[in-house]
């Protein structure tokens, strides 16, 4: 079997940032390759596989919709697969069976480019069974302790140090060079930058609905599309709309 000269790929994560900074970094360090689709859950992401026939696929283990275990039993041997996840220790002993590699979050550079290499190495086989190596995750997942997710944090209210609770808040947005903490009543500043805030939050809890905003989906009192047609949130407490980019539309379908 050749390697085929212009391979094709499919990305699936559903964090928003995160997916298209994997198909930035891919675009940098593996120009030859083809994004030929991108999703945001399981189900787009079997969806399109069935549809492209990607040679490669980067798959996050935890989305909604399927898990990327799941959605890997359903692809079988029809495309080689590269796990995004964020289980470091309980992952590592799956991936060293040499059948898939994997990425851990966040990303870092040079292991995405170690991890091309060795895909590129592998275009010229068959892809490999992976019902070993999904076995054993399937083992480490189950060991795994739940991850802890940020409860609370300090904010600068004027000139105090207010603690407050992430139930309280409405949504995180960033401005300039901190990040706004709205409230039902009022608001904060905090220095950490969204992009932290985001890998430390409860994706369940708080959606990032725009590169520059965080909102708590129990804050949410609907979405109405303004003249142009683009999704604006209404917030359950004040008048002020957040606007919805379109790469996250998909949130809300089940609206």
């Amino acid at each position: 079997m050749r390697a085929p000269a212009r391979p094709t790929a499919v990305v699936a994560e559903d964090e928003a940032t995160l997916r298209q900074e994997l198909v930035e970094r891919l675009g940098q360090l593996w120009p030859e390759l083809a994004i030929v689709g991108v999703a945001a859950d399981g189900l787009q992401a079997l969806r399109l596989v069935e549809q492209q026939r990607p040679d490669v696929l980067f798959l996050d283990i935890q989305m909604p919709g399927a898990t990327g275990l799941e959605v890997a039993r359903q692809v079988g041997a029809r495309s080689r697969i590269v796990f995004v996840t964020a289980y470091d220790q309980h992952a590592v002993a799956a991936f060293e069976q040499g059948a898939v590699d994997y990425l851990l979050k966040p990303l870092a550079p040079a292991r995405l480019f170690t991890a091309i290499g060795r895909v590129k190495e592998r275009l010229a086989a068959p892809p490999s069974d992976l019902g070993e190596v999904l076995a054993t995750l399937d083992a480490a997942r189950a060991g795994a302790a739940p991850r802890q997710y940020l409860r609370w944090i300090n904010a600068s209210v004027g000139q105090t140090l207010k603690l407050i609770t992430v139930d309280e808040v409405q949504y995180f947005q960033s401005d300039n060079k901190y990040t706004r903490v709205a409230l039902a009543q009022g608001e904060a500043l905090i220095r950490k930058p969204l992009k932290e805030l985001a890998d430390e939050l409860d994706p369940q809890q708080f959606w990032q609905i725009h590169r520059s905003t965080l909102v708590n989906v129990a804050a949410i009192a609907g979405v109405t599309r303004d003249f142009r047609g683009r999704l604006q949130v209404r917030l359950k407490h004040g008048s002020e709309s957040l606007q919805v980019a379109e790469a996250c539309a998909h949130l809300f379908k089940s609206m």
